[in-house]
């Protein structure tokens, strides 16, 4: 039902305009009494927790960040099943992204590009909005995924992250640093060793006891992935969340004109499917066991995120197939994971 409606309806709407609309949706459906009612239909099953980075998450499956970028759906997101929410990108200085138009749906291949440009509020007001959240919702568990301003320059990045992390450290359950987005001039460069190290380590002390993880890009080469995440280890962070969009536009069943009028940015949804676990089995081959492994990249159904899990995942994080699944994603991946396989 949901998929002819979106074909037949919310395609004609601008994508960014769309998301804003559903979010409005999302809003309302964590306040009582609907979040009452959305909880009853959507709960998951207790046999699908997972503790992991100091916390008990619902079910291992979660919404990445992306969707919402500014704190502002996460009963809601928690009231539809969602194991976790991670909010974000945050960065130390709002900012209003990259112009307009800056998202779009490749309807053929179930995935979106996106050159949002870390579109966000600020760390102040996110915080404020978490704090909220504490006092209203404790036990909700709420990644915060930072990331460089822009009108900072790269050289100065760490002071950045440094300056978001210890504003928001202290409301989350765990810190995700992006250095992996295509989106932000420079920023993937940050992912070389050397830059990387002495970022990690500043963001982890200013982080306190608040977990700290790394999210990582799926164009480096295996090499590069493994160098980065025994950095991780040897650098105390507690996960890796592999990974964000991609700039390949191999094997789409899209059009040429299409996809290159869409023109730069990240790739997400169906078609990171393979790599997305290629990456996964790197990073689970050089970390211990009991490092947090965070799979995100082309997850559409529960057999998706079981396959994440065996895989080694220790949680799994969708977004763009929300799009096209509709409202009770979330539902039906708990549901399909509670089932015997």
């Amino acid at each position: 039902m949901y998929p002819l409606l979106f074909r037949a309806v919310l395609t004609r709407f601008d994508p960014e305009f769309a998301h804003h609309a559903g979010m409005a949706v999302i809003r309302l459906l964590g306040t009582p009494p609907f979040s009452w009612a959305t909880r009853a239909l959507t709960a998951p099953d207790p046999s699908l927790r997972v503790e992991t980075l100091g916390s008990v998450f619902p079910s291992p499956f979660g919404i990445a960040a992306g969707f919402d970028k500014n704190a502002v759906g996460i009963r809601g997101l928690a009231a539809l099943g969602f194991g976790h929410v991670e909010v974000g990108t945050v960065t130390a200085i709002p900012q209003p992204g990259n112009p307009k138009p800056r998202l779009f749906r490749l309807v053929k291949d179930r995935a979106v590009i996106n050159r949002m440009g870390f579109n966000n509020h600020g760390a102040d007001a996110v915080a404020r909005r978490l704090a909220r959240l504490r006092r209203g919702a404790p036990d909700t568990v709420v990644g915060v995924n930072i990331g460089k301003s822009r009108v900072v320059d790269v050289e100065d990045a760490t002071a950045d992250y440094v300056a978001a992390a210890t504003r928001l450290a202290p409301l989350a359950d765990y810190l995700a640093v992006n250095v992996s987005s295509p989106n932000t001039p420079g920023l993937r460069g940050l992912q070389s060793v050397e830059a990387l190290a002495p970022l990690l380590r500043a963001v982890k002390h200013a982080c306190g006891t608040t977990p700290l993880l790394v999210k990582i890009a799926p164009d480096l080469s295996d090499e590069e992935i493994t160098a980065i995440a025994q950095l991780a280890v040897s650098e105390g962070l507690a996960g890796i969340i592999a990974h964000n969009t991609t700039v390949s536009r191999e094997g789409l069943r899209t059009d040429a004109a299409t996809v290159e009028a869409a023109g730069a940015g990240g790739l997400s949804g169906a078609p990171l499917k393979k790599r997305s676990l290629e990456v996964l089995r790197v990073v689970r081959a050089v970390v211990p066991e009991d490092f947090c492994v965070i799979a995100v990249g082309g997850v559409e159904s529960a057999d998706d995120v079981r396959e994440r899990l065996a895989a080694g995942a220790t949680l799994v994080q969708g977004y763009t197939a929300f799009l096209y699944r509709g409202p009770f994603w979330g539902r039906q991946i708990n549901r399909g994971l509670a089932r015997p396989s």
